[in-house]
């Protein structure tokens, strides 16, 4: 799995990306440059580099030990501010004020699209069926309970009914992902708005989240907010944001246990940086080797947060494995670059048992504590089925027995659940939107719902990525994993490993009825690939003015285009009356329709 450790193999010696990464790009940072821009005329220190330096050559930049360690922020700029015509005192608070402010407006932008008219169509649509009254459920009785077969027409008539019982419901998933959407329900009531709150919600905090951890992953406030407004023009997160299913609220948790695992990187790394001796210059074996790195409350936040993520459905649970291995690969590489001369062994006495219990036990124990309405209520569905029974397990309390029999169930469905659906689809064609989910549709006739048009009109919610935007992804991740492969780049590293959880297992599955909707988990990473991919065709810092104009102009082109997409299909997106024809002029794909 593409979670690969980021030092180079000699402490000694700097690589470009152990510098920071500027607005400027996303991956040269230190490629003949310093972090401020100017060139870095360092004499080469070998013979080999002072032959070459006949020939132009000019030597990487020798960064010490404690600024490989710990890659500073750049200083945000006031150039921009400048030329609008602000002082220098006004100028640089506003660049200080840029690390949060842009962020924040990106996802007020974000709020503003998925919040609007959130509640058309005013129908229970797709998986909602489901979920929707099983959240309501969940806050009146603790479990999930049953429903008529006409409940939803019910739920939504005037006046209203709401005819929920309380004999338990067999269900197939876990309950945190319903508790979250139950509280938009609580807030607003059992209808379309209520039951889409939440999702709502989370998928806008996910875009301010992603344009705060792109900053601090890419070192680039722009950078940073180009990812997050890459989600925010989404097809797909933008549908799921605006549906209440459960694979929205699972994105949520994996994006912020990535960012709280980000924020321990440079913690730990911080800490020793900290304890090098002298002015850290150089690499000291007894550090790298022998400092404890103390308390991480940011790992254990990750733990809770990825108990949540397998709480609410399991395709969380490839991510407990991945972004642990990750971590301790991470804590591998901080000792390294810190001298210690057997750095895996290091991490095996120092890091690795910490890492352990800070993230699956702890994730293992959010899990349970997640069904404490189960629990409590006594009423839920094989609440009871260990009570009585003896056999080799029976000093395990009853309860537990019960939900692991419980549990057992739900995976056995889950892995011979082959039943044919009409929008199924096999994981190999994901990346390129082969079958999207087609959540609602109807056919309005003329002067029907706003329909203008003499040949009909149609009304869909297509769960479909906006398309420019991951063809593009495809040719980000090939770039990732050259920088991976071939530069040892972890940036690299840490986004493939993020798409690679959330992606690679469903392979092993493709007998299984699959959607492509299971693919909103990793958007996040996928968008934070094309980010990276744009900083580096801005050209590094050095490059020529020239060189950067046209970077620029294509990187800059393709993000319009993306947008420009997204507005294409935005009725598509959110359940409008459209002409017949134009929504056929929409579907490029005859497996879109």
């Amino acid at each position: 799995m593409p979670c690969e450790a980021d030092a180079p193999r000699s402490s000694a010696r700097a690589l470009p990306y152990d510098g920071p990464v500027t607005s400027e790009t996303a991956t040269d940072a230190a490629h003949g440059s310093t972090a401020s821009g100017a060139p870095d005329e360092v004499a080469p220190r070998t013979a080999w580099g002072r032959r070459l330096s006949r020939f132009g050559y000019v030597e990487r930049p020798h960064a010490s030990t404690r600024e490989r360690l710990v890659a500073p922020f750049p200083e945000p700029g006031t150039k921009l501010w400048r030329t609008l015509g602000l002082g220098p005192a006004a100028a640089a608070r506003l660049a200080r004020w840029s690390g949060w402010g842009g962020p924040l407006l990106v996802a007020l932008l974000a709020g503003g699209l998925r919040f609007w008219h959130l509640g058309s169509p005013r129908a229970v649509i797709f998986d909602e069926t489901y979920y929707a009254k099983d959240a309501w459920a969940l806050w009146h009785l603790g479990y999930e309970g049953t429903w008529p077969d006409n409940a939803n027409s019910l739920i939504l008539q005037h006046p209203q009914k709401i005819p929920l019982s309380a004999d338990p419901s067999y269900v197939v998933h876990p309950p945190m992902g319903k508790w979250v959407i139950g509280f938009g329900e609580w807030l607003f009531g059992l209808n379309p708005f209520g039951w889409r709150f939440m999702t709502a919600l989370l998928g806008t905090l996910a875009v301010l989240m992603l344009c705060r951890i792109g900053r601090r992953l890419l070192r680039s406030t722009a950078l940073g907010c180009l990812a997050g407004g890459l989600m925010a023009v989404d097809g797909l997160e933008f549908v799921m944001s605006r549906t209440s299913l459960l694979d929205l609220i699972v994105m949520f948790w994996v994006l912020a246990a990535f960012g709280a695992l980000l924020i321990d990187r440079d913690k730990a790394r911080a800490r020793l940086a900290a304890a090098l001796p002298g002015d850290g210059t150089r690499p000291d074996a007894l550090t790298g080797a022998a400092v404890k790195l103390g308390l991480r409350p940011w790992r254990l936040a990750a733990g809770v947060l990825l108990g949540l993520a397998c709480a609410t459905k399991w395709n969380g649970f490839p991510y407990v494995a991945a972004f642990g291995v990750m971590a301790v690969l991470w804590d591998v590489a901080a000792r390294r670059v810190a001298g210690a001369p057997r750095p895996y062994r290091a991490m095996l006495r120092r890091d690795a048992l910490p890492a352990f219990v800070s993230i699956v036990p702890v994730a293992v124990v959010t899990y349970l504590v997640s069904w404490t309405g189960w629990f409590v209520t006594g009423n839920g569905y094989f609440r009871h089925w260990a009570d009585g029974r003896g056999g080799t397990w029976s000093w395990i309390p009853a309860p537990l027995r019960s939900l692991w029999h419980y549990e057992y169930q739900v995976y056995e469905f889950n892995i011979h659940l082959t039943q044919p659906h009409t929008y199924q689809s096999n994981p190999w064609s994901w990346l390129v939107l082969g079958r999207p989910v087609s959540y609602f549709y109807e056919s309005p006739k003329y002067g029907q719902d706003g329909c203008t048009a003499v040949g009909g009109c149609s009304r869909e919610v297509l769960a479909l990525g906006t398309p420019l935007l991951w063809w593009a992804a495809c040719f980000a991740l090939l770039y990732l994993l050259y920088r991976w492969a071939f530069r040892r780049d972890w940036r690299s590293g840490a986004v493939l490993c993020g798409v690679a959880a959330g992606y690679l297992p469903w392979f092993n599955y493709q007998q299984r009825t699959i959607f492509l909707f299971y693919a909103v988990v990793f958007v996040p990473f996928l968008c934070l690939a094309v980010a990276q991919m744009l900083g580096a065709a801005l050209g590094p810092s050095g490059a020529t003015e020239r060189r950067r104009m046209w970077g620029a102009v294509g990187a800059g082109t393709l993000v319009l285009l993306i947008v420009w997409n997204f507005i294409y299909f935005f009725p598509i997106y959110t359940g409008m009356t459209i002409p017949y024809h134009d929504w056929l002029n929409r579907m490029w794909l005859e497996t879109w329709i």
